[in-house]
């Protein structure tokens, strides 16, 4: 979540569930509107949303788009003005494929923040995001969350911006260091504020679960029936937090521990990510020549030493024109990303290989899939922008540059290889322009009294969100349930597990409750 190394929950939709398909797709020059909307009928707003009579009163005028329909659905840009200017949220619908009685629709999050629910949701068909089954009894909803993609996006950043932004230098080594890390981050800060975005300070988390339970009551359903991943499962979390009696069907895949404080995720994901890539490189040993070293710890001091390497020179020969160097902060981009899923480890060596001697364009073309850039330049979306104005409202921060270097060595004994990396990562928190009338809640546990049950989903080797996170939120929830997938990579429901797949489908499909414990 925090630096971007939670986006990847959004960056595999991305990479590999959405490629081939068109992650800007325009709602607009929609087609014939189909007959009528999903909802008619008003419904009386919870009583800790005053003035909200007229958002839960709207029709979604449905059209036909690319993959199924689309719609707008118009929310206050600010909860506590519901008077005030509005926004649209872009929502996006794709029918079921018939076969079984419907069930409903079943809402969709990617995670990120900044992932589009869109674009996932598009992707429904190919089997990567629900299994054929849940695909015949349920229409897969999926909508931009504010800020996000199509619904009033927040930039701060151009492309070449963001370019010199993701290469800096992620782990500065001495006091000349930190204090270019804290003026860059500054400066993310002050471009975000100077854009005048009036959405800016309103893209929380408990926001967009306010937008999210609009949805619902628009699309006509009682309760929210709900498969949120990564960060879409903090999503989720605040959601039943704040709405426990509209809790349906729904699934929390790859979670967040919502009680953690920003250095308490940062130090966590570090240690996800050591842990996995000492799982890698135990494969590439196990696969045969693998350029780093014959035993574990060799290899994790390897990638170290190239990193460091990269540091002090990086490599010139990217093999995109548009980036003139391969540098420790787009590399450590690249083995990030093949973390995600084992699917890539191979991928991850032969890079590090030609690194090794003297090419890096394998690491950077990992590192723009991680980051949604084409080769050539630019961005296919703005997930690695909007994602700092979520998680900077969520949980705000020090600017101080002493206090950050000692979360920084606190977060290397406990991970070494990705605990600087993660520390400094979210520094432009400190600088992040806050809305002057709103204060962010602690951090605390949500516990959603009243709600239906709750089926929680972690990976044992999970980089992005550790085991230990799923565990925690499974406890904390007063009807959570636990699935424990032991295995690699980010997440676990339709993308390596039968026996996952098979627990969350008669979930969502009869409503039967994992059993206690399950272990797949």
């Amino acid at each position: 979540m925090r630096r971007s190394l939670i986006a990847l929950a959004a960056g595999l939709s991305a990479v590999l569930v959405l490629s081939g398909c068109n992650p800007l797709d325009p709602l607009r020059n929609l087609a014939k509107k189909s007959s009528a909307p999903y909802s008619t009928t008003a419904e009386t707003p919870p009583t800790s949303m005053p003035g909200t009579e007229r958002f839960y009163a709207q029709q979604l005028a449905w059209s036909s788009c690319s993959g199924g329909e689309c719609a707008k659905l118009t929310v206050p840009v600010d909860y506590g003005k519901p008077d005030g200017p509005t926004i649209e949220i872009a929502v996006f619908r794709m029918s079921r494929t018939s076969g079984l009685q419907r069930l409903g629709s079943l809402v969709v999050n990617p995670g990120g923040p900044g992932g589009s629910g869109i674009d996932y949701a598009r992707a429904a068909g190919s089997g990567a995001v629900v299994t054929p089954q849940v695909l015949r009894a349920y229409d897969i909803v999926g909508f931009d969350p504010r800020g996000v993609g199509r619904s009033a996006p927040v930039t701060c950043l151009d492309d070449a911006a963001m370019d010199r932004w993701l290469a800096q230098d992620p782990t500065p080594d001495d006091a000349a260091e930190r204090e270019e890390a804290g003026a860059l981050a500054a400066d993310f800060a002050k471009a975000c504020k100077t854009k005048g975005n009036p959405l800016l300070g309103h893209v929380s988390t408990v926001e967009a679960a306010k937008d999210m339970d609009i949805l619902r009551s628009r699309l006509g359903e009682e309760k929210l029936t709900y498969l949120g991943k990564s960060y879409g499962t903090y999503l989720g979390a605040v959601y039943a937090g704040l709405f426990p009696t509209h809790v349906g069907r729904v699934v929390l895949d790859g979670a967040l521990d919502p009680s953690l404080t920003a250095e308490q995720i940062n130090t966590g994901q570090a240690v996800g990510f050591d842990r996995a890539t000492r799982a890698w490189a135990a494969d590439c040993i196990a696969q045969g020549q693998c350029p780093l070293g014959t035993s574990v710890d060799e290899v994790i001091k390897g990638v170290d030493a190239l990193l460091r390497r990269l540091d002090a020179t990086p490599l010139t020969k990217t093999g995109d024109s548009s980036v003139p160097a391969l540098t420790e902060g787009w590399a450590a981009y690249g083995v990030a990303v093949a973390m995600y899923d084992q699917g890539m480890w191979e991928s991850l060596t032969s890079a590090i290989r030609a690194a090794l001697a003297g090419d890096g364009t394998g690491l950077m073309r990992l590192a723009e899939q991680y980051a949604d850039r084409n080769v050539g330049g630019g961005y296919s979306s703005n997930m690695l922008q909007v994602m700092y104005a979520v998680n900077c409202l969520d949980k705000p921060e020090s600017a101080d540059l002493a206090d950050r270097q000692g979360q920084a060595d606190r977060a290397a004994a406990a991970a070494p290889l990705w605990g600087r990396f993660l520390a400094w990562g979210s520094l432009v928190c400190g600088d992040w322009p806050q809305p002057g009338d709103t204060k962010p809640a602690a951090p605390q546990k949500i516990t959603a009294p009243g709600a239906g049950p709750i089926v929680v989903v972690g990976t044992t080797r999970d980089p992005a969100t550790p085991y230990e996170w799923a565990v925690a939120l499974a406890d904390q929830l007063e009807t959570g349930t636990l699935i424990t997938y032991d295995g690699d990579g980010h997440t676990a429901y339709t993308r390596s597990n039968s026996c996952v797949d098979k627990a969350v489908d008669a979930w969502f499909l009869k409503g039967t409750v994992p059993e206690k414990g399950l272990r797949c």
